[in-house]
C-alpha cells in the first residue's frame, strides 16, 4: 500500500481535542468534524488537509479515545499520518478507520513531498527515505480493504 502527497508538519503531543474540538461532537455529520479538523490549532489547517500526510512528532493522538478524530482526518481527505509515535488507541482508530498510521522518524518541512510504502516499509520526505516500523499482514489488509467493516464484509 502506497501514498503520496504534500507534508502537513504538526508538533508533538498532538491531543484528540486539538483534532475535533468537543464542541463539534454533538453532530454526527462527518463532514462537520472535517471542516473543524485542527481549528483551535490553526483555523486556515483543515483547507489544506485534502490529499495531504500529516507528519506529526511524538504521542500523536493521544488524550481522549474518540475515534470521531481520526474520523474527521480521514473524511478531510487526509492520506496517511506519519509519527515517531502514536497513541495506542488513536493508532488503532486509524488502521480501523483506514487512515494509514506509519511510525516513522522523519525530518519534515511544510508542503515537503512525502511518500510512503508500507510492504516496503519506508517514508520519503523530498527524497530522502527513511524507515518505517512495519505493520502486520492483517493490519496493512484491513487497510486496503477501507477499514476494519469492510474487511470483516469482505472475510464472508
Amino acid at each position: 500500500m502506497q501514498g503520496v502527497g504534500p507534508a502537513v508538519c504538526l508538533g508533538n503531543d498532538i491531543d484528540t481535542d486539538v483534532i475535533i474540538a468537543g464542541r463539534y461532537l454533538r453532530t454526527k455529520d462527518r463532514s462537520v468534524w472535517a471542516e473543524h479538523a485542527f481549528e483551535d490549532l490553526d483555523p486556515t489547517l483543515a483547507g489544506r488537509l485534502s490529499g495531504a500526510i500529516i507528519v506529526a512528532g511524538k504521542n500523536m493522538g493521544c488524550g481522549s479515545s474518540r475515534e470521531q478524530a481520526v474520523v474527521a482526518l480521514r473524511e478531510a481527505g487526509v492520506v496517511g499520518v506519519v509519527a515517531p509515535s502514536f497513541a495506542r488507541i488513536f493508532f488503532r482508530n486509524a488502521i480501523n478507520v483506514g487512515l494509514p498510521a506509519i511510525e516513522a522518524e522523519v525530518v519534515c518541512t511544510d508542503g515537503a513531498h512525502v511518500a510512503f510504502d508500507l510492504d516496503a516499509g519506508w517514508v520519503e520526505v523530498d527524497g530522502e527515505r527513511y524507515p518505517a516500523r512495519p505493520l502486520s499482514e492483517k493490519m496493512v489488509a484491513i487497510l486496503r480493504a477501507g477499514g476494519l467493516a469492510p474487511y470483516w464484509r469482505s472475510c464472508r
